[in-house]
């Protein structure tokens, strides 16, 4: 009985291990993608002021190496003084204060077809009511294996 045991483990040990693949046909992601909004069309740039109840295009390049999958847009207030870890330029900021009616913008967007490269272009809206001052607006993009990179920008919102 203990004979057929060791037999039948070492059976199945052997098949086990000779299933496992070690082939190098499949590649493995590595690189995130990336974003800018470092051009010539890239709207918002450090520091920029916009109006309240004016209408502006957000855009940012994006790109990767095997496919983009989806990409965000946030807009928030930075009354706090906050900072985020791919911030470039900081601009002059206001004195701290408590939000009272803040602009809060996040939306997400699928990225369809397959592309590697592709232009955000996001029609947004600065509400009249909002609490103007200091705010950040942030860019993030994910690739179709979960990678994902961001970006933001001091921006400011005048009264």
């Amino acid at each position: 009985m203990k004979l057929k045991f060791k037999h039948t483990f070492i059976i199945f040990s052997i098949l086990f291990l000779t299933s496992c693949s070690s082939s190098d046909d499949t590649d493995i992601d590595e690189e995130k993608p990336t974003i800018s909004v470092d051009y010539a069309g890239g709207f918002p740039q450090a520091c920029e002021v916009l109006e309240r109840g004016q209408t502006y295009t957000f855009r940012a390049q994006v790109a990767d190496n095997l496919e983009l999958a989806a990409y965000s847009l946030n807009i928030h207030h930075n009354f706090d003084h906050h900072t985020h870890d791919d911030q470039g330029a900081q601009c002059e900021l206001e004195e701290v204060k408590a939000a009272v009616n803040p602009m809060n913008y996040i939306e997400n967007f699928d990225i369809e077809g397959g592309a590697t490269s592709y232009e955000i272009n996001i029609s947004v809206t600065i509400p009249e009511d909002i609490d103007p001052g200091d705010y950040h607006c942030a860019y993030s993009v994910t690739d179709v294996t979960g990678w994902q990179s961001r970006t933001s920008v001091d921006i400011k919102i005048a009264e």
